[in-house]
């Protein structure tokens, strides 16, 4: 058994401890009906038609390999924001509107709200224990909410360090293996070149902040017997919070909005030579600076002594409660996540460079993927060996929304000499209590 398969079975500890308070969350989750005329697995003659948002690279290209050698259905793609940008409310609203799509991709972290809204179906009937074995145990345990099967996981996302291999050449600079030389180096940079910064922070992406409050040890959710425990002022979130500001406040580091004209502008022109992102980093990097080929190397993420990280986004595949094709979109689902085809597929795009949850289709992910626009590093193998360091004590609660809506309002505030980074958290908080509060759940915080 691998170092990697080890740690992330012992995560599912940690994540399973939230089934007994989640459970009372998902009773209004949709059973499906699959009586429909439709409903099945279609034939070759009458396949079934589904529809599928989603945003993730290299969509498009599975759905049209999908089709392409599927006779008995048939999958309509639509593309819709990021969760963060927009693609949640979307899938929310259609949901309401009784004009949903039949599968959608939703993140690890925004599951439970969605469940706890009643926007989904168990898919455990067709979802079986045969094909979760295929995936990672926290992957599954992640798509696991009280008791019942959510989900299909897709990829697993691990923090890494992307960084302007030629422009830190340039600059005498070393690549930073703890946040201590990272603060260290980016006052090279800033002394170096006074517009360039060697990270950004964004404003309008608090899934990054939590990203790094994780890998600190940080432990915001937790759930005992039917009590939701709140804590972000723990020791690892607070030390987290200061450091970012002290960069803030010390001006080492851009504040763009993540993926911004701004931000992407930045790469370009060399005035940003780091990126904080996740494994899925690397397909974003390469298809947004291709001109950049070569330039660009992949690190481990930073660490405060002991190397670990933290898992930014991860995608899941779920089914709407008002679709009647649950077999069918199960069915493409699984084809995404577990088959060599569906994985080749996205990742031979050139967009994508997800990190399969189903390890043994890692090596087809490898060998998909053209490194070349990392000097031909293999980024797989950092990305593996990240995952191995995921802290274990994180889970998500069912009110992401909520806390994420409130920290992204108030990171938009922070200014030096103003609201600080600890009151934009300390605000997201104070609204997840009152939200859970308000959905008359039992909370400590």
């Amino acid at each position: 058994m691998s170092r990697s398969w080890t740690r992330w079975s012992r995560t599912t500890r940690v994540i399973a401890g939230t089934a007994t308070a989640l459970a009372v969350l998902t009773a209004c989750g949709g059973s499906g009906d699959d009586s429909a005329g439709d409903a099945g697995k279609g034939t070759a003659d009458k396949p079934v038609t589904l529809t599928f948002w989603g945003w993730a690279k290299g969509s498009k290209d599975v759905v049209d390999a999908f089709n392409a050698s599927h006779r008995n259905i048939r999958v309509t793609f639509e593309e819709i924001p990021s969760g963060t940008a927009g693609g949640y409310a979307k899938i929310s609203n259609a949901v309401k509107a009784g004009n949903a799509p039949d599968l959608v991709s939703i993140e690890y972290s925004s599951l439970p709200e969605f469940v706890s809204s009643g926007a989904l179906q168990d898919i455990g009937d067709q979802f079986t224990e045969q094909d979760r074995a295929k995936l990672l145990p926290q992957a599954v345990e992640l798509t696991t909410l009280g008791g019942k099967t959510w989900a299909v996981p897709f990829d697993a996302s691990p923090q890494a360090f992307y960084y302007r291999k030629d422009l830190f050449a340039k600059y005498g600079i070393t690549v930073p293996t703890t946040w201590d030389a990272f603060k260290a180096a980016a006052e090279k940079v800033k002394k170096a070149d006074a517009k360039a910064r060697i990270a950004t922070f964004f404003p309008d992406d608090p899934t990054t902040f939590e990203a790094m409050a994780w890998q600190a040890g940080a432990q915001w959710f937790k759930a005992e017997n039917d009590t939701w425990k709140i804590d972000t002022t723990d020791p690892a979130t607070t030390k987290v919070a200061n450091y970012w500001q002290g960069l803030l406040d010390a001006d080492l580091v851009h504040k763009n909005a993540s993926f911004s004209p701004e931000w992407t502008g930045s790469l370009k022109n060399g005035t940003t030579l780091g990126y904080l992102g996740a494994s899925w980093g690397a397909g974003v990097l390469k298809g947004t600076l291709p001109e950049q080929s070569g330039k660009w190397a992949v690190a481990p993420m930073p660490h405060w002594g002991t190397p670990a990280s933290g898992m930014l986004g991860g995608t899941s595949f779920a089914v709407t409660k008002s679709s009647g094709k649950k077999a069918a979109a199960v069915e493409f689902a699984e084809w995404m996540s577990t088959t060599e085809a569906g994985v080749k597929a996205r990742i031979a795009s050139g967009t994508s460079s997800a990190f399969p949850a189903a390890s043994a289709l890692r090596p087809v992910a490898r060998s998909a993927f053209d490194a070349s626009f990392y000097g031909g590093q293999d980024i797989y193998a950092l990305f593996e060996q990240a995952g191995a360091t995921i802290e274990e004590n994180w889970a998500w609660g069912p009110t992401t929304g909520t806390t994420n809506t409130t920290v992204k309002d108030h990171f938009g505030k922070i200014a030096k000499g103003g609201p600080t980074i600890a009151d934009a958290v300390k605000a997201g908080h104070d609204a997840t209590v009152a939200e859970l509060t308000k959905r008359g759940l039992k909370v400590e915080g």
